[in-house]
């Protein structure tokens, strides 16, 4: 389980690369120019990142072909366990509801290094998470996301980026790297990555993008550009509200690359929200690529920042450090060196592969190293530079879901009664019978 734990760097990029590692500013096609479409296919790549769940969490009782999930003992349940720090074993148990508790689980970077436990994933209950990290909820929790995870192909070794919160691994998705930032907390404004970001390259290859976001109950924007407070005034037009991401996906016009967000007070599955909000959201998203006359030239990435503190079973493999710059905690432990936990990831597109689960190792910068290989941009950092662009999740000789498949709907359109927790709470947690 955990082989590759605490291992030198080793770098997993694409094959056609060969032994030698690239390096920060090479082009994923050193013959073409920069700026060269390679995947004409594709018009619009949209990335949809929820927050804060484990693969386990959402997708261990998928029990899809060659998906690694959770095992099932003879009860059909799983037989996954955590130990308290008296030795007494929390057993995973599903959510007696889909609301969550307030401030639990928890996913700093030195929580998440408890969980990880020198990679034998054993400190899940002993972290500041306790024992509501060996929840998770089934499919009747969440039918859409399982009706998406059955349908089209899922990534089953997708780790988010860094071992810690959302501010760092986001900024994962925009730079390859998190300029040392482990937790949450207020972006210094003059931090900005020394090879920009994703934007920035999309910017100087003329290529069209935007980030979508919401405004949170302070009327306050919260858009991932702003983790870089220099993107806000450099790219101010490529800000929309959400509303323009329904209007632009009905209308074909969606750009070349965008990032569609949560409402992070209410639909973006972070604790202590009711998922069932965050499900709804994510379908109408994925709805609107779907129905709309863009769909045969879009690609869109469904995934979630990071693990939430929730257990999951695979130790997070070694990884390639993005670039110098040490980690901002007192305690760096494996440093940016270590993945962090899995979380669920699926590509919908029409040329999506069918039947079709990855075992390859993805994070959050083969996001970028995507778009840097559709568009030929230069890399990043070593991360991004070295890791797999997820094209083996996609197949360009023929479109299997030209027409878009008809998937099951999420809880709160056939279940209203979900929202009864929402005042009611979360439940007994963990329920009786869990412990032994």
């Amino acid at each position: 389980m955990g082989a590759q734990y605490g291992e030198p760097d080793r770098i997993t990029g694409p094959s056609e690369h060969g032994p030698a590692p690239r390096k920060p500013g090479s082009l994923p096609y050193p013959e073409l120019a920069v700026g060269t479409d390679t995947i004409p296919q594709v018009r619009h790549i949209v990335v949809l990142m929820m927050e804060n769940h484990s693969y386990d969490n959402h997708l261990g009782m998928l029990s899809r072909a060659g998906a690694d999930g959770f095992k099932l003992g003879p009860d059909g349940k799983p037989a996954e366990t955590n130990p308290y720090p008296d030795g007494t074993l929390q057993h995973a148990f599903r959510m007696p509801t889909t609301c969550q508790l307030s401030g639990k689980p928890s996913q700093t970077w030195t929580n998440s290094h408890i969980q990880l436990a020198s990679g034998h994933n054993t400190g899940f209950v002993r972290s500041g998470s306790g024992p509501v990290a060996m929840g998770y909820w089934d499919k009747a929790d969440l039918p859409f996301y399982y009706s998406l995870a059955a349908t089209f192909p899922i990534a089953d070794r997708y780790f988010c980026s860094v071992l810690g919160q959302t501010f760092p691994n986001r900024r994962y998705l925009m730079a390859a790297t998190s300029l040392g930032m482990v937790n949450d907390g207020v972006p210094d404004p003059l931090d900005y990555p020394a090879n920009g970001t994703i934007f920035d390259r999309l910017h100087a290859a003329g290529v069209s993008f935007a980030d979508y976001f919401q405004l949170l109950e302070s009327v306050l924007p919260a858009p991932t550009m702003a983790l870089f407070p220099e993107l806000l005034v450099k790219y101010p037009d490529n800000l929309h509200p959400i509303g323009d991401f329904f209007d632009a996906a009905k209308a074909g016009t969606l750009p070349g690359f965008c990032l569609v967000e949560p409402d992070y007070l209410a639909n973006s599955e972070e604790n202590p929200q009711n998922i069932a909000h965050g499900e709804q959201f994510a379908a109408s998203v994925i709805d609107a690529v779907m129905a709309g006359p863009g769909w045969k030239n879009t690609l869109l990435i469904w995934t979630f920042d990071e693990h939430g503190g929730y257990f999951d079973h695979v130790a997070p493999p070694a990884a390639l450090a993005p670039d110098d710059i040490p980690p901002d905690a007192s305690v760096a432990y494996t440093g940016f060196r270590q993945y962090g936990f899995r979380v669920p990831c699926a590509i919908v597109s029409p040329w999506a592969r069918p039947d079709y689960v990855s075992h390859q190792v993805f994070d959050h910068t083969s996001i970028c190293a995507l778009v840097e290989h559709k568009w030929n941009l230069p890399a990043m950092t070593h991360r991004d530079a070295n890791a797999s662009p997820m094209l083996d999740m996609l197949d360009f000789s023929k479109a299997a879901f030209e027409r878009p498949p008809k998937l099951a709907r999420p809880l709160l359109d056939t279940d209203p009664g979900a929202l009864a927790c929402d005042t009611t709470g979360p439940g007994k947690i963990p329920p009786p019978g869990s412990i032994s």
